[in-house]
């Protein structure tokens, strides 16, 4: 029998935490004890608790059990479902009913309405552990909890010391996370009433529905095929039987025999950072900097993708492109590769970086004095240890930690997060626009309605109210963002229009210029007068753009025009 048991290949997902797990501590009432008590709440409360948990017990359980503040609660909620199944079509039929909403009572009540899977939402709420740090463990074990975490390889397999959590480039992290507390997470699944007086884990089982719930973490496959399967599958299949401890007869599975088939098949992750950068494909994507002679010592970017090694059914979370050290370069794309993807810009510094297509999640890493255009993102948009860096996206969600005197342009119905060590944020309203936009956000299932870019929620113990780490832009300082490529489309304006106040320092500005031409044009200058009046113009805008690093973006933008028409092809 043995002989015909397939191999199996079992890895960690590494969505639910690159995207689920929050880059701060946990609340200190999030323990495991109490997270493990939810469900023991949720399965009295009967249709509302489980295997749905409702808004409404959730925030029940949140506020008045855990002491938590309704608006974090709502925030783990908002962001666990970033990972559900929910249709892009329900996403944007709820947004448009929020939207409707004229009082706080009216969406109070349409948030009871909502629900998210008992179980999976509580591994949820304990994968926030990954960022808890505690001293006293490394002290003893030498673990990697110790503040430095481990180091993140970039794309050409070197390693760069981190300044704190580098989740996003670290699926051994998510892997080694847990692998340390499988123990703690297959508890949380167990039938309370498993427990009794003098039981050992020996004696304790698992149901199918808490072996499904696990799939929110673990994926597998059988040797020879590319297909991925969902653990439970894997673990219900006859000739697993024996090792992964299902019993036909109790329909359950044995505690103690599921950790150890766990254990000894999960490896590392074939659709992670470290694979792509082994086995995945170069893209060569055209990349433009100064003349030849100035980018002769300018390291050349490294731009890679895994698409070929995903099926065409599990690419979402799993199809990666990564771009790292694009260095005083400017990247304009639009293609199929895109679409979907989730995207890993890395140590990229003094570029422009325009990605015009729709995108499954973005994660921003260690870039400095740089642009960056986003097509619509279906989830999240993660910004970290960055500086002097300006974000252009429509998204689910943001989140900031980090980073310093960074400008984000936004369309997010979610209050964007602002987590710990960030200094001089500034929120503005989402200001540009290209031919596909309009299609590119239903495809993502975003809609211009609800807009909360500028009501940031500051979660971490390092936020004082004194001393606030972000401010709402200045309308003085306000303008519309050109898309500089010739993108076909129906889309001729930016998205639901801009606020009021922006609106109208943008007309303001205009008449300004209107002013300053009549004025010109009124001034009776002759021939020679307005050559040279032209002539100081165009010498004056020349050194604008040298100062301002503009002329390094205008010189790179018609390789990358070429190469954005060419990849919608």
């Amino acid at each position: 029998m043995a002989s015909l048991m397939p191999q199996v290949a079992l890895w960690v997902k590494a969505e639910p935490f690159t995207v689920g797990s929050l880059p701060v501590p946990p609340h200190a009432r999030l323990t495991t004890h109490n997270i493990k008590k939810i469900v023991s709440y949720a399965k009295n409360k009967g249709k509302l608790g489980y295997p749905n948990l409702s808004y409404s017990v959730w925030k029940h359980i949140a506020c008045n059990k855990l002491q938590l503040p309704e608006d974090i609660a709502w925030m783990y909620f908002t962001t666990f479902d970033l990972l559900g199944s929910t249709s892009n079509e329900a996403r944007l039929e709820l947004d448009k009913k929020f939207a409707r909403s004229s009082s706080q009572h009216e969406i109070d009540l349409l948030k009871c309405q909502l629900s998210v899977p008992t179980l999976q939402f509580v591994l949820f709420l304990h994968i926030q552990h990954m960022q808890k740090i505690s001293l006293r463990a490394s002290l003893v074990s030498g673990s990697d909890e110790w503040p430095t975490r481990s180091r993140s390889p970039d794309i050409e397999g070197r390693t760069t010391p981190t300044g704190g959590t580098n989740k996003s480039l670290d699926e051994h992290h998510h892997m080694t996370f847990v692998l340390n507390n499988l123990n703690e997470i297959m508890e949380l699944m167990v039938e309370p009433d498993s427990y009794s007086a003098g039981s050992n884990t020996n004696d304790l089982s698992l149901s199918i529905e808490a072996v499904e719930a696990l799939d929110f973490l673990i994926s597998g496959s059988l040797e020879g095929s590319r297909a991925v399967k969902p653990l439970h599958q894997i673990a219900l299949m006859q000739q697993m039987h024996p090792t992964s401890g299902y019993s036909k007869i109790s329909r359950s599975f044995s505690y103690r025999s599921l950790q150890t088939w766990l254990r000894s098949h999960i490896g590392q992750n074939p659709f992670g950072v470290s694979s792509c950068i082994a086995q995945g494909r170069r893209l060569s994507w055209p990349l433009a900097g100064e003349d030849k002679e100035a980018r002769a010592d300018i390291k050349r970017g490294r731009i890679a993708t895994n698409a070929l090694l995903v099926p065409k059914d599990q690419t979402k979370g799993n199809k990666l492109i990564l771009m790292s050290q694009v260095v005083r370069q400017t990247v304009g794309r639009s293609s199929g590769t895109l679409e979907g993807s989730t995207i890993k810009i890395h140590r990229c510094h003094f570029s422009y970086i325009y990605l015009l297509s729709p995108l499954r999640s973005v994660s921003i890493e260690k870039c400095r004095n740089s642009t960056i255009l986003l097509g619509a993102v279906q989830t999240c948009v993660q910004l970290s240890h960055c500086e002097n860096v300006t974000i252009i996206a429509a998204c689910r969600t943001f989140v900031a930690s980090a980073s310093s005197n960074c400008t984000m342009h936004l369309m997010t119905p979610n209050t964007p997060i602002v987590c710990s060590g960030n200094e001089s944020l500034v929120f503005g309203p989402y200001h540009s626009y290209y031919g596909s936009l309009e299609e590119h956000l239903r495809k993502a299932g975003l809609s211009t309605l609800p807009n909360l870019w500028d009501k940031p929620l500051c979660i971490g113990t390092d936020h004082q109210d004194e001393f606030p780490v972000w401010e709402i832009m200045n309308p003085k300082d306000f303008y519309v963002f050109s898309v500089p490529f010739d993108m076909e489309g129906p889309t001729k304006c930016i998205p639901g229009g801009l606020p009021a106040r922006f609106q109208k320092a943008l007309v303001s500005r205009e008449r300004q210029i209107e002013t300053w031409q009549k004025m010109v044009k009124d001034a009776g200058l002759s021939k020679e007068q307005k050559r040279q009046f032209q002539a100081v113009v165009e010498s004056r805008f020349q050194e604008w753009l040298n100062e301002t690093g503009h002329k390094r973006e205008l010189d790179g933008l018609a390789v990358s025009s070429c190469s954005t028409r060419s990849s919608r092809k």
